[in-house]
């Protein structure tokens, strides 16, 4: 598939790799740079990228009010990945709640990066399966207390309610099919009907979603 990416991040030498990086990639094209929030704000509305990458700690306008800005008036057309050092901390639930599609650390190897843009540029959400789990139980701790289910929740099946709970919990597609015994391609359709019933753009979303619903509950096991 073919992503356009803009890359937001302060520093002019961490933009000049991740491009060179990436203008080697088959199916990516690099359409423009940003050096701070607001210009990648700006760029994004003008470029319209299909991914941005987006660093958190920057001049003027920081990475999770841009995400914020961008997702509320362009959620459907522009997605952001984060970029952060930072690993597992208060910028990740922040970014989650702003809107990101997903996080990744800066250090991350080449070929992650390319797959992490890959998978958000086609509209799902890079929560890998092998830090969901820890993600989400940390989100959770820090979440305020649950709001009353929404009336959204009454328009899906009881099985997409299924898939719902357990895509909260950081099973990945796979892992659902086995819990369900139901076909990859089942869960896939699943995941997808739900996302529309609830307005919701990704996985990430609905992680969200479901714990601030109160539709999943604190502290039950997966």
């Amino acid at each position: 598939m073919s992503a356009r990416v803009l890359i937001a991040d302060d520093q002019a030498l961490l933009r000049a790799g991740f491009r060179k990086l990436l203008e080697t990639a088959p199916g990516i094209e690099v359409v423009g740079e940003a050096g701070d929030g607001r210009e990648a704000v700006d760029e994004a509305r003008r470029l319209r990228p299909t991914v941005v990458l987006m660093d958190i700690r920057m001049p003027r306008l920081d990475g999770i009010e841009a995400t914020r800005r961008l997702t509320s008036s362009d959620g459907d057309a522009i997605r952001v990945l984060i970029l952060t050092t930072f690993g597992l901390d208060d910028y990740v639930y922040d970014a989650l709640r702003a809107g990101a599609s997903g996080f990744l650390l800066k250090d991350a190897p080449p070929e992650e990066l390319l797959a992490a843009i890959e998978i958000v540029a086609r509209g799902d959400a890079l929560i890998a399966p092998a830090v969901t789990r820890s993600v989400i139980e940390e989100f959770v701790r820090r979440s305020p207390a649950p709001s009353p289910p929404a009336p959204l929740l009454d328009e899906l099946t009881a099985r997409e309610r299924e898939v719902l709970e357990l895509l909260a919990r950081g099973l990945s597609n796979a892992e659902i099919a086995e819990r369900l015994v139901i076909g990859h391609s089942t869960v896939k359709t699943h995941v997808n009907r739900l996302l529309t019933k609830l307005g919701l753009r990704d996985r990430a979303q609905a992680v969200v979603f479901a714990y601030e619903s109160g539709f999943v509950q604190r502290g039950t096991p997966a």
